[in-house]
């Protein structure tokens, strides 16, 4: 009998991550994912957004397509018994500011509540950086939310704290 860990609604996908479930770390291709990730992103969306009311959840996926089609995302997954968890997409590009020196900036990162709190996130970002090294990237630039910190994490794995970033949201003209 395994001791179940917590349940989650994956849209009309419900499952429950027991202790024994291994949750296992890949890259996978943007397009082949995100139909599945959609519902994820939503419940992404809801935990962390802010001024939900004036800035909808509204992705470019025309813009996402630009970037594939030039190698310009990374995408590791997170997944339970083959069911999609958590993600992590990654902007891949040469430096503007270091043109010598290929860097990854993270686009978005999340993990679904039932399955953090067992290395989840270390694994994933270690899953990550693995295959940032594998495409020949030097440099990854994270970030943490102040409201969701996440920081620890990211010191954990050796990651600095280099700038901080203040966001203001100008009334409509």
């Amino acid at each position: 009998m395994s001791s179940q860990i917590g349940t989650a609604d994956m849209g009309a996908v419900r499952f429950a991550v027991t202790s024994m479930d291994r949750i296992s770390f890949q890259a996978e291709a943007f397009f082949d994912v995100i139909e599945e990730a959609k519902p994820l992103l939503q419940r992404h969306w809801e935990e962390i957004a802010l001024d939900k009311a004036s800035v909808p959840l509204d992705p470019d996926w025309d813009r996402y397509r630009e970037f594939d089609k030039k190698n310009g995302l990374s995408v590791v997954t997170a997944r339970v018994n083959g069911e999609l968890v958590g993600y992590c997409c990654m902007i891949l590009s040469m430096g503007l500011h270091y043109k010598t020196t290929p860097e990854a900036i993270m686009d978005i990162f999340w993990l679904a509540p039932e399955v953090r709190g067992r290395m989840g996130g270390v694994r994933l970002f270690r899953a990550v950086e693995k295959e940032l090294q594998r495409l020949g990237i030097r440099r990854v630039n994270v970030g943490s939310k102040l409201h969701k910190d996440v920081s620890r994490l990211f010191l954990a794995l050796g990651y600095q704290p280099i700038e901080m970033w203040f966001s203001k949201l100008l009334e409509a003209p």
